[in-house]
């Protein structure tokens, strides 16, 4: 599905090298955006990047870890180089690490919030001001997080991910009071069931064979498909924003 107000906007989307975040930049881009590829694996960057031009689109890959402070702002002075100031930032890197919490693996937590909130909040601090300025001039300028329907649902052995995606979605509900009377929308989306490479960072079999049962009972979303609900958010006329969006497999409750 084609939508407007996305050709000749200036996107970032990170955790772009597969999942979610490689299917909204390749929708972005398919719909006219520039789009700047933000994630760790810089050959799965190369090969997307190369991928949206052979179509007729425009893509920047960016090597850029978001648990580093350094890198971050590196990928921000790369981004303005190449495309100048963004107006659409897609806040999608994310890291699943279940395990009973009786366990106190301290590693997994440190990883999950330093990339899942720590890191949506560097990604905020890089590129709020260019959102800001484009909304000042009358342009769309949208801010869209990527937590979980585990923000509000529990599961067990995955609450401290919950725990970080319930932060992201209330970060997305402070932000808008903040953000929303400088015009630019803050949108979160939370996905359930979805075919991402989320699925093979659970390491423990039992908890494995679990998600696997899931799947097969419910069926999962793809990464297109929510990435349809992210360009959909983002093509709406800049008065409307579609603040939280939780989007399901019709067999999930």
């Amino acid at each position: 599905m084609s939508y407007e107000n996305l050709s000749g906007r200036t996107a970032v989307v990170t955790g772009a090298a597969s999942g979610i975040g490689e299917a909204v930049a390749l929708h972005l881009a398919a719909e006219g955006a520039r789009v700047a590829l933000l994630a760790r694996r810089a050959d799965r960057l190369r090969a997307l990047a190369e991928k949206i031009r052979a179509e007729g689109g425009q893509a920047l890959a960016v090597t850029a870890d978001v648990t580093d402070d350094a890198s971050v702002e590196a990928a921000r002075d790369q981004v303005r180089a190449e495309f100048g100031a963004v107006d659409l930032v897609v806040n999608n890197a994310g890291v699943m690490l279940p395990n009973p919490v009786d366990e106190g693996r301290l590693d997994e937590w440190r990883r999950m919030l330093d990339t899942n909130v720590t890191g949506v909040l560097r990604i905020i601090r890089a590129f709020t001001g260019d959102l800001v300025a484009a909304a000042a001039e009358g342009r769309t300028a949208d801010l869209v997080n990527v937590s979980s329907v585990g923000a509000h649902v529990t599961f067990p052995h995955y609450a401290v991910y919950g725990a970080t995606k319930a932060a992201v979605t209330y970060l997305s509900q402070s932000l808008r009071g903040e953000l929303g009377p400088r015009d630019v929308r803050v949108t979160n989306i939370e996905p359930g069931l979805t075919e991402t490479e989320l699925r093979t960072h659970v390491a423990d079999a039992e908890l494995s064979g679990q998600l696997d049962g899931l799947f097969e009972a419910i069926g999962g979303l793809s990464a297109a498909e929510v990435a349809d609900v992210v360009a959909y958010a983002a093509s709406r006329p800049r008065h409307v924003n579609l603040r939280q969006i939780v989007v399901l497999p019709t067999r999930q409750a």
